[in-house]
């Protein structure tokens, strides 16, 4: 599609250029840049202590040196299981500069889908935070694993919070494991500090050379890793730069809330608040409570996020209380943006709030509502600058008309180079450098697009990507199911939740409380189903496939279907 014939440049402010500069750099250089522009201004907040860039870079090269003497190559993974903290970001860029190749791992991730992860991957190093080390070396054999290195949230604490924190955790009900470290279970506070810092990084190809391994899951089958390369990764950045052009170079706040394995975290916090220079403020775990009280003594500017963190946030009953006048962008992806949300939240903060779009597949923007210009409530926006888009018809394979509802395809230079080691489904979604979104959309007179429905049976719950037949799966293995089927129904906190309808086996009786716990210790707890509804029989077309649209239609109308 030739620029004159894209109907949404007809909205871009003339501070957005539609054509932009790409950097050809690693990804990692952006952190060797901050730190020699501004060795001393802060990178990093983490419950009360700050890291400038110069600490940051240096105790990056200390690890990215160590990895290499312990026996990474170049283009080996590096799976990274930690929530937000400050060794997640060292880790992260230590990782690429050492040549590797990282695999973000959600910490709570059960044995069964960290067992897949690994070993699709073939990680050979893994940095776990100690609280996941005994899942790790439960599934450690059935693994390419050589390394695991383990830290804890204490060794980045301040005084006294560091001597306070093993005390706290003694609290809680599953004590901190014990770890004998060894030749290949180490500790990464001492690998850190053994290391030199005086570490050139290892040359990558920025076009070519693979930076992450995004897994996301499918209807087809178990998770699959998106190939993104460092080009990928810091195009997206710039382009969400440009985007948001009233942001200032090396002044801005990031509220690290999202977290980083995600890679909307990922690109929107973590490599836009290093290629930018700006302060990240690295929160954890999202509590309602403790970001209410870091946005009024931080003083954030910037904050990404999803719908569910933003309703979270206006419903609290002491919001009054607090200052949120900080906040000036954010842009809010995951999951649609209600209005009211929309609206109460910029009358409540004074900033913007604007809905975007994206997939892990696109590193992962691709549209967005204007900030600073005009937007369209319930529309995920128009496209990033040299991104291209358009809808295919169902029927025809074309593009579509104005209005006309289809398939999302896009392409730019953010889109992946493919699924890895899954050639017959990379060649399905990408056609002529196309992406094919598996999302149902149209275009606008005016070129806004709006999402109505996923061609996938896909759940987004509280931004969380859950995929159905992932939890059918793990249905399916409990003795007494005889059949089941997972779907995502409405929920006003987290925007769909999961329901399963299971059909028990004969003379066998299923409770809500046993499947409960069961899938539980199967399943990453977002994943597992909130609602359970025990049937004699599910609804089937003559061949026997189970109807999942006519139960999402009972949903809707409150009524078993007759189908």
């Amino acid at each position: 599609m030739a620029i004159k014939e894209k109907k949404w440049l007809d909205h871009y402010p003339e501070e957005i250029s539609p054509v932009l500069e790409y950097d050809d750099k690693p990804l990692y250089s952006c952190l060797e840049e901050a730190s020699r522009k501004f060795p001393n201004k802060a990178a990093l907040y983490f419950f009360g202590k700050e890291m400038t860039y110069r600490e940051l870079y240096k105790q990056t090269c200390q690890l990215a040196g160590r990895l290499i003497e312990l026996g990474l190559e170049k283009g080996d993974r590096v799976a990274i299981m930690l929530p937000n903290c400050p060794q997640g970001v060292i880790s992260y860029y230590a990782a690429l500069m050492a040549g590797g190749v990282v695999v973000q791992t959600n910490p709570l991730y059960m044995e069964r889908e960290l067992e897949h992860q690994l070993k699709d991957s073939g990680s050979k190093f893994i940095i776990c935070l100690d609280l996941v080390y005994p899942k790790v070396a439960r599934v450690r054999g059935k693994t390419a694993l050589e390394k695991i290195i383990v830290t804890a949230i204490q060794d980045y604490l301040p005084f006294p919070k560091k001597l306070l924190y093993p005390f706290i955790e003694k609290r809680k009900k599953t004590p901190l494991p014990k770890i004998l470290f060894n030749g290949s279970v180490l500790n990464f506070k001492s690998i850190v500090e053994g290391g030199e810092s005086a570490f050139q990084p290892v040359q990558v190809d920025a076009k070519k050379d693979l930076a992450l391994l995004q897994y996301t899951g499918g209807t087809t089958g178990p998770a699959k890793g998106v190939m993104l390369t460092h080009y990928n990764l810091t195009a997206n950045t710039i382009q969400a730069r440009h985007w948001m052009y009233k942001n200032r170079y090396a002044e801005e706040i990031v509220l690290g809330a999202l977290p980083f394995f995600h890679v909307y975290g990922m690109t929107c916090v973590m490599n836009y608040a290093v290629m930018y220079v700006a302060k990240m403020i690295i929160v954890p775990r999202f509590n309602v409570k403790d970001i209410l009280k870091v946005i009024e003594k931080q003083r954030p500017t910037l904050f990404p996020g999803a719908p569910t963190m933003y309703i979270a946030l206006i419903n609290d009953p002491d919001i009054q209380k607090y200052d949120l006048s900080s906040i000036e962008t954010c842009i809010s992806g995951s999951a649609p943006l209600p209005k009211e949300v929309q609206e109460q939240f910029e009358r409540l903060t004074g900033g913007k709030l604007v809905e975007g779009y994206g997939l892990s597949e696109a590193s992962p923007v691709t549209h967005s509502n204007l900030i600073w210009g005009e937007r369209i409530p319930g529309s995920i926006g128009i496209p990033f600058p040299d991104t291209d888009a358009k809808v295919i018809s169902q029927e025809t394979g074309e593009e579509a008309e104005v209005n006309e509802i289809g398939e999302l395809i896009v392409k730019g230079p953010q889109v992946m180079q493919g699924y890895w080691n899954r050639p017959d489904e990379t060649r399905a979604v990408l056609k002529d450098g196309w992406l094919l979104t598996g999302d149902l959309a149209y275009m606008d007179e005016e070129g806004y697009f709006y999402i109505v429905d996923r061609k996938k049976d896909m759940i987004l719950a509280s931004g969380f990507n859950i995929y159905p037949r992932e939890i059918e799966e793990v249905l399916y293995e409990h003795p007494d199911v005889q059949e089941a089927a997972v779907i995502g129904v409405p929920d006003a906190y987290r925007g769909e939740t999961v329901k399963a309808f299971i059909v028990p086996r004969e003379g066998k009786t299923i409770d809500e409380k046993e499947m409960n716990n069961y899938c539980r210790k199967h399943l990453a707890a977002y994943k597992v189903p909130r609602i359970y509804e025990f049937r004699k029989e599910l609804p089937k077309t003559t061949v026997g496939k189970i109807l999942k649209r006519s139960l999402i239609n009972e949903e809707k109308t409150g009524k078993a279907s007759s189908e």
